[in-house]
């Protein structure tokens, strides 16, 4: 995805000054942050999060669907979409489009997922109405001119073929394609040099027809708003879009994977290495539970039990980690790292290693309690922004999580018990189903 953020040095100001507001709201004791739901006259509802401390909207926006459903043969449609959107709109051409945003200290960008398509406005309050009549244009009338369409496209195709050199990128590409085989998942968002090539101005214009509508519409707002003028806003720029969107759903996969190791030849000094086992939904029961195994095993950085054996130990990577990924169609557990190829071998023998004995016996009291209260302390951190904060917003909807969701979900950290723990870590981490993807020339494996 080639940005199409544009900042300005004022813009920028105001939104530092924010996030200090932010930074002391989140972190007062009662983490008191009220989450309003305003529904407009022409039905689009957003939550809203009102920060009266400097004169400035965020607005944050999700259609449901993303590249996931490129059509075979146009992969990077959704890429290239949203990398142009904003390039000219109505009577306006690209430079036209964009002078106009920048003498008004607006922001509006947009980004292509697997399973959404997201937007970003940011405007100081002042240049509101022209901001969300800006967006209005972008979306319903977006241009799509030869010229820029042909500079984004030549600015997608070189980074593409940077990624063709790219250790890291091949092997999450490689991983990707081995978890998700025969699934739109397992395809790149961006394309391929032969498939962005063939995208058409007709192509964005159908995209933009079938993606963009009211039923697979999420906002989140956060700033110096009230209820009713949002509500005029939301209308102004969302209203003109169709009712229905085109089906966004596709078929639900698990990831088939069992254990070794798929090597990618490249003449590179280090190997670079990811790895990957089938995963857990968002839905499950068990969600909050797996998320604080996770922070034991790979996602606590600095104090995971892969940092502690992988780097303080043995000193084979500078740096290692794990996450889960839970998509709409599919969820995988995926980590990577990288390693000298001489010690590639003993790397992955080292994760296994950590892998099997955490399936085994699971977290120590002690993990879990630290991880409990790592994870429920830091939670106002990601409050720190009126842009994280409107994100928050509108994954807290595309989850079903609730309105009152930021209120509850310490609760739910909290609720873990060490005996959940200890059945999840079985049932959860498979060895047997860990698969590894490295890219370079690691010594000490098989090549499969």
């Amino acid at each position: 995805m080639i940005s199409t953020q544009r900042f300005t040095l004022r813009l920028t100001t105001f939104v530092i000054g924010a996030m200090c507001a932010f930074i002391l709201i989140a972190t007062t004791p009662a983490f008191a942050v009220q989450v309003e739901r305003v529904v407009s006259k022409g039905g689009i509802e957003a939550w809203l999060i009102r920060d009266h401390s400097n004169p400035i909207t965020t607005m944050k926006f999700t259609f449901r669907g993303g590249a996931a459903l490129d059509p075979v043969g146009k992969e990077g449609l959704a890429d290239l979409a949203a990398s142009t959107i904003d390039e000219g709109a109505g009577d306006m051409d690209s430079n036209t489009f964009q002078q106009t945003l920048d003498a008004r200290s607006i922001s509006i960008s947009f980004d292509a997922g697997l399973d959404t398509f997201q937007g970003t406005l940011r405007t100081l309050n002042k240049n509101r109405d022209k901001a969300f009549d800006m967006l209005r244009l972008a979306l319903t009338e977006p241009r799509f001119d030869a010229d820029p369409v042909a500079r984004i496209r030549a600015q997608i195709l070189s980074k593409i073929e940077q990624d063709q050199e790219d250790p890291g990128y091949q092997a999450r590409r490689k991983a990707m394609e081995t978890a998700f085989k025969g699934h739109p998942y397992a395809r790149s968002s961006s394309g391929t040099l032969e498939s962005v090539a063939q995208i058409t101005r007709d192509d964005l214009k159908g995209f933009v027809a079938r993606r963009f509508a009211r039923d697979n519409l999420l906002i989140g707002v956060v700033g110096d708003i009230q209820a009713d003028e949002l509500k005029g806003l939301l209308d102004a720029a969302f209203s003109g879009l169709p009712a229905k969107a085109a089906p966004w759903e596709v078929a639900k996969i698990k990831p088939d994977l069992s254990a070794g190791v798929d090597i990618t030849p490249m003449k590179v000094g280090q190997s670079a290495i990811q790895f990957a086992q089938p995963g857990i939904s968002r839905d499950d029961p068990d969600f909050y539970t797996a998320y604080v195994l996770n922070y034991i095993v790979g996602g606590g950085t600095f104090v995971s039990r892969l940092y502690d054996e992988v780097r303080e130990k043995r000193g084979l990577a500078y740096s290692i980690y794990s996450y889960l990924m839970p998509m709409d169609a599919g969820a995988a557990i995926m980590g990577g790292s990288g390693t000298a190829n001489a010690r590639a071998g003993e790397t992955v023998a080292t994760i296994r290693d950590v892998w099997a004995k955490f399936a085994a016996k699971g977290p120590t009291v002690s993990e879990l309690t630290d991880a409990k209260t790592y994870l429920t302390g830091a939670f106002p951190l990601r409050f720190t922004s009126s842009s994280s904060i409107a994100a928050t917003l509108v994954a807290m909807q595309e989850d079903g999580l609730g309105i009152d969701y930021i209120d509850k979900r310490n609760a739910f950290i909290e609720a873990v018990t060490f005996e959940d723990a200890k059945r999840v870590a079985k049932s959860l981490y498979q060895p047997d189903k860990l698969r590894f993807f490295i890219a370079g020339e690691p010594e000490g494996l098989p090549t499969e």
